[in-house]
């Protein structure tokens, strides 16, 4: 069965709410990607940042096979030995107190957004809290998380969503303040904006948000399921700001490719919020996932992968910035480590990932107007110097 064929079969048979790429995947490897007739791919988006590892890292495999070999799934009515290790890794690499794991990012900020109001109930005796959110942010798309989501496009057709929900504009700290009263539990924002268009927080607005939620108890919860496990070499990002939440949430690269988030509390939101019966999972920290979490840390570890991301951001950058200097249709670069996005202005943003996809090399879209670069943390110089030959073809044509 050939490509066009194979897609075909997808359409008749899987809901249409995805405007996929015309390629079928078949197998990866290292950083490569192979379609189904053979042809070859660099691949500089990674399932949205999520295989920081790229594809059969050595020894990643190994660690899934040995655990399917012992134990899947027993729910968490009993405890389990990988949650116990990657827990305990988690708790490590954050500096905070507790984990939660659950099975996606969306699941992740929906306890993080309950841990809030939770807390915010014992403490004042009532409900009715509300929660500060910035525009042109993403957190997911069930109903709490798109409730946070400021972008009218994703939240209009399901409407009405969760209330007592303010929006404020991000990197402005006086539009947050100004949306903060008494009843307000939370803020919540990405560290770095992803599907936004890549836009880092800066040092300020997170130093300003930390200071407001401190003196007016409270809770910042900072959004890292994209830009945390590395991708801006850090473990997190707010790592670098020296900035740290209250609660933070988690997923994507944290399983390399298998599904699996967490919410993380300091010792504060830990021992002050959900209590048992308050939040679940059924598939959430499951033995399966949890293995894959550990390997991950421990190549991380043993690996220097966020070592690697430091040594190579700088080329990183200096190689994406020669694009912005050379061509006319790129009106600049930001972001930060392996997350990088350039603005592209006179084409249509989608027609320049078209034309890589054609070219051999996968980049996606973030926003209106940006091409995201979101590789696996394992790429060289060489294969970076690949994707920008690639991509100054793509903006030549």
């Amino acid at each position: 069965m050939n490509m066009m064929n194979q897609m075909e079969g997808l359409e008749a048979s899987i809901l249409h709410t995805y405007n996929r790429y015309p390629v079928v995947f078949e197998r990866g490897e290292g950083v490569y990607l192979y379609d189904s007739e053979g042809k070859k791919y660099l691949d500089f988006a990674a399932g949205i940042a999520v295989n920081a590892l790229g594809y059969h890292y050595p020894g990643f495999d190994e660690a899934l096979k040995e655990q399917i070999d012992k134990l899947m799934h027993i729910s968490n009515l009993y405890y389990n030995e990988p949650i116990i290790d990657a827990g305990a890794r988690l708790i490590m690499a954050s500096q905070m107190s507790k984990a939660f794991f659950t099975n996606s990012g969306t699941e992740a900020i929906e306890g993080a957004l309950k841990a809030a109001k939770k807390y915010a109930y014992k403490r004042d005796g009532h409900a009715g809290h509300e929660i500060v959110a910035m525009n042109h942010s993403f957190h997911g798309r069930s109903i709490g998380a798109l409730s946070v989501t400021g972008n009218a496009h994703y939240r209009e057709p399901f409407e009405p969503l969760m209330g007592g929900v303010r929006f404020a504009d991000f990197n402005d700290l006086e539009s947050v303040a100004a949306q903060v009263n008494d009843k307000t539990c939370a803020i919540i924002c990405e560290t770095v904006q992803g599907e936004g268009g890549i836009y880092p927080a800066t040092p300020e607005f997170l130093t300003g948000l930390r200071r407001l939620c401190d003196e007016k108890d409270i809770c910042l919860i900072l959004d890292e399921i994209q830009c945390g496990m590395g991708r801006t070499g850090h473990y997190f990002a707010w790592q670098a700001y020296g900035v740290k939440p209250d609660i933070m949430t988690c997923a994507k690269a944290l399983g390399n490719g298998v599904p699996v988030g967490a919410f993380v509390l300091n010792e504060k939101y830990g021992a002050g919020s959900l209590e048992p019966g308050d939040h679940g999972t059924t598939y959430g920290g499951n033995p399966f996932v949890c293995a894959a979490v550990r390997k991950v840390f421990d190549i991380f570890n043993k690996d220097l992968i966020i070592t690697h991301v430091q040594e190579l951001t700088p080329y990183l950058e200096k190689r994406l910035d020669e694009l912005v200097e050379k061509h006319d249709n790129v009106a600049g670069r930001r972001g930060m480590g392996f997350m990088q996005g350039l603005v592209i202005k006179n084409v249509p943003v989608g027609e320049i990932s078209k034309k890589a996809l054609e070219k051999g090399l996968l980049v996606i879209t973030a926003g209106a107007d940006v091409l995201r670069i979101v590789p696996p943390l394992v790429i060289t110089k060489n294969e970076i110097d690949m994707a920008v030959e690639i991509l100054g073809s793509c903006l030549e044509a």
